[in-house]
């Protein structure tokens, strides 16, 4: 253990105040590093070369103890703690693939509001048809519901190609006093 401290900060550190602060001779680090791999580093490097290979086969989706139950049926005789250790060591996670979920529900017996625009979004004059939207934002305090009125001023900015200010008059809309207001989905009538 100190030998392999000091292998991996050689680079930083000369190498004698680096054995001289683990405690150990510079004639043993040169034994350390001329002295064959262990029985168990040996094993360890068969294994992790099994789990390399099983994490390449199966994408990536195994973990501890599946990857365990894949090595002995390949003949591979270990221990779930060693797979795990082998792992973490060797950065080898678990990829995570979430199931589609469909999030819109097309079969109910709700009232579904008749298409008046048939996509035919040119209006003969102002203030004739609108157009909205709503969508929906994940954020860390949950989903954020957004929605948009594209009315009568936004289509006339549209038509221009360009921006300007909003003109609000108290005659439109859903407009009092020259703020803008809800609107009641009853109280809009398209012709």
């Amino acid at each position: 253990m100190r030998f392999r401290f000091v292998e991996e900060h050689i680079g930083a550190f000369p190498t004698e105040r680096l054995c001289r602060v683990m405690n150990v001779s510079s004639r043993g680090l040169r034994a350390f590093r001329s002295r064959p791999a262990s029985r168990r580093e040996h094993t360890d490097m068969v294994v992790l070369a099994h789990i390399k290979e099983q994490s390449r086969l199966n994408l990536g989706s195994y973990g501890r103890s599946r990857m365990t139950e894949e090595l002995k049926e390949v003949g591979v005789d270990v221990g779930h703690r060693r797979v795990g250790r082998l792992m973490r060591e060797n950065g080898i996670v678990v990829e995570r693939t979430r199931k589609f979920k469909a999030t819109t529900d097309s079969d109910h017996t709700f009232n579904i509001a008749p298409n008046l625009l048939d996509r035919d979004f040119h209006a003969p004059e102002s203030n004739r048809k609108w157009a909205g939207d709503i969508s929906y934002i994940w954020t860390r305090e949950g989903w954020l519901y957004l929605a948009c009125d594209h009315g009568p001023a936004f289509a006339a900015r549209h038509r221009l190609g360009r921006q300007q200010p909003l003109e609000t008059r108290s005659g439109d809309p859903g407009v009092e006093n020259g703020h803008c207001l809800a609107i009641p989905a009853a109280r809009l009538h398209l012709p």
